[in-house]
């Protein structure tokens, strides 16, 4: 039997798993990691706190799991879409501000916002490239951040630079070869493969100029990777090479382990959930084509949600990130919805309420987690009160959440919460009537992001969820009632991504058999479909139960909550030009 192992870089910890070629998870290894924000928005991170992390949970991983060293025979990874900064020559760390005194503080994370006014001059270029990013580009994008380098740096020290997507830069340190993902190139750097709007190189020369990036250009794209022509760009699960020196004197890893290309962790953990199968929704056994995965969006669930769907045409969604083509597999297109603040807000809506104190000594008390605990009072409350249901606990209770920006399918980074109908109670009741409504929240905002996805043509059939927020009966529930579609729910709640990447390991390896470095369709389905295990169906209620009734008028006040937002600013702007 063969083993592989699977590398999850996540916004706080670093975990490594091994897992069998049945898809049975044998051992998890985690180690947090840290961040900084010297400035408001500006949030960086350590490469070499993050390698050491990894290097120390694939070895723990590979340790505790009782198998041989030898029978490891390959190994994925994955990582936040956050921008790594390195001297081009000696691919040393180069610090990434704010205040460059740092070089140990060489990456831009994901939920760094620092800029928005760069992210502003690019859109306004209308290049047809951004037409490949749902219109815009976000701010949680990299060549936004490239930009705010370039003018906060003299110009001799930033042509030192060469950036990586941490993705690549993990598989960069394992291998030893320095190739680029489309995943991460397609998905946040804004490359074209080749064909799309006639791109050869992958990267265009109008666009960077445009946008005053023409240092990139006119050093042959190095910054980036280089042209596509060179063949330097992988598809997910590629086989690089086996392992290098330094990793193997780090973690006693088999040296004849193959590393697969990595991904951005939102794909990998569309990779670890859609081939799931379960009693009711079960997969298509005379199907042996990656197109049984089309209307299938995997959600995967953290601090922000990501919402992923395959096509295998090209589908352009208004504030929609993609379509992307060959970010999972050769020819197919991907459309990537998201949300900046799910498991943030419900931690920030717990954490600013007065009764904050009150709920940390409760759940203490009881040795029971926040969401469980509150779970179960809302439930405990709508009983007291003799309500049919406790939705009816929040009927005039109106929140919009976007505490830090809109990613889809509004993308505008300026949008705020608001709450309407909120009173001076203090007390715990208020506090889980705040905590029910953030949880309606982010499912109305689930149902937005589907919604614009099928009218633009795609078709959803169910969702797959991954992470922690599984475990949340109620917003699981209130996500199916919402979007009125079943959710699947996998079996490895928290750790979907990281296995995942376990199977990115596999894929690898099976390629490396067959002595073929191209990406599959076909091989990365029936990897998927034999790894993955069954998961669990959460239906929605009946259309015309009150919880159905009430979550489709409260729909409305959503949508109308976040336009009315808007004119109001627009209000403003107008008054004070």
């Amino acid at each position: 039997m063969g083993y592989y192992i699977g590398v999850d870089v996540g916004s706080g910890s670093v975990r490594a798993c091994v897992v069998d070629d049945q898809g049975a998870m044998l051992s998890m290894a985690t180690r947090d990691i840290s961040k900084e924000e010297k400035l408001p928005g500006h949030v960086t991170q350590s490469s070499n706190e993050i390698w050491d992390a990894v290097c120390y949970c694939v070895k723990s991983a590979i340790g505790n799991s009782n198998v041989n060293n030898g029978d490891i025979l390959g190994i994925g990874f994955d990582a936040t879409c956050s921008l790594v900064v390195l001297n081009k020559d000696s691919f040393e760390p180069v610090a990434a501000g704010p205040n460059f005194d740092n070089n140990n503080q060489n990456i831009i994370m994901w939920m760094d916002h620092r800029a928005i006014e760069e992210t502003k001059e690019i859109n306004r270029s209308g290049d047809p490239c951004l037409k490949y990013v749902g219109g815009q580009m976000s701010v949680e994008m990299e060549i936004p951040k490239i930009k705010w380098l370039k003018n906060h740096m003299a110009p001799e020290e930033f042509k030192k630079l060469v950036f990586m997507d941490l993705p690549d830069y993990l598989t960069f340190m394992a291998s030893g070869v320095n190739t680029r993902s489309y995943c991460s190139a397609v998905c946040k750097q804004g490359f074209l493969p080749k064909g799309v709007e006639g791109s050869s190189k992958g990267w265009s020369t109008e666009f960077l100029t445009k946008i005053g990036l023409e240092e990139i250009s006119q050093s042959n794209f190095n910054a980036l990777g280089g042209p596509n022509e060179s063949g330097n760009f992988t598809y997910a699960g590629n086989q690089l090479s086996t392992v290098s020196e330094s990793f193997i004197k780090s973690t006693n890893i088999n040296p004849g382990c193959i590393v697969g290309s990595g991904i951005i962790d939102a794909y990998a953990g569309w990779i670890g959930t859609v081939a799931s199968s379960t009693i009711e929704v079960p997969n298509n056994k005379e199907v042996v084509d990656i197109e049984e995965c089309a209307g299938r969006l995997a959600a995967v669930a953290g601090t922000s949600t990501c919402h992923i769907v395959l096509s295998k045409t090209s589908i352009f969604v208004p504030g929609v990130w993609g379509p992307y083509r060959d970010v999972l597999v050769p020819d197919y297109w991907c459309a990537e919805g998201g949300q900046s603040f799910t498991g943030a807000l419900l931690a920030h809506i717990l954490s600013i309420h007065p009764s904050a104190n009150e709920l940390s000594n409760l759940v203490k008390q009881r040795n029971v987690d926040k969401f469980s605990f509150l779970n179960n009072y809302i439930l405990e409350l709508s009983r007291k009160n003799n309500l049919e249901t406790p939705l009816l606990l929040t009927k005039d209770f109106f929140l919009y959440g976007d505490y830090h920006g809109n990613r889809s399918p509004i993308a505008d980074p300026n949008m705020r919460a608001a709450i309407i109908g909120q009173s001076m109670d203090t007390s715990m009741d208020d506090l889980a009537r705040t905590y029910l409504a953030a949880c309606e929240f982010i499912a109305h905002q689930t149902k937005h992001i589907i919604d614009t996805l099928m009218n633009a043509g795609h078709t959803i059939k169910a969702i797959y969820m991954s992470g922690g927020q599984c475990r949340n009966n109620i917003l699981m529930q209130l996500i199916a009632n919402c979007t009125g579609l079943p959710l699947i729910i996998p079996k490895y709640i928290d750790s979907a991504v990281v296995f995942g990447s376990a199977i990115l390991g596999a894929m690898a390896y099976s390629s490396s058999k067959n002595n073929s470095d191209k990406g599959g369709a076909d091989l990365l389905w029936s990897t998927m479909s034999n790894m993955t295990p069954d998961g669990t169906t959460v239906f929605p209620a009946t259309e015309d139960s009150i919880e159905r009734k009430l979550i489709n008028v409260k729909h409305k006040i959503f949508l109308d909550m976040a336009k009315t937002q808007q004119t109001y600013r627009q209000l403003v702007e107008n008054a004070i030009r």
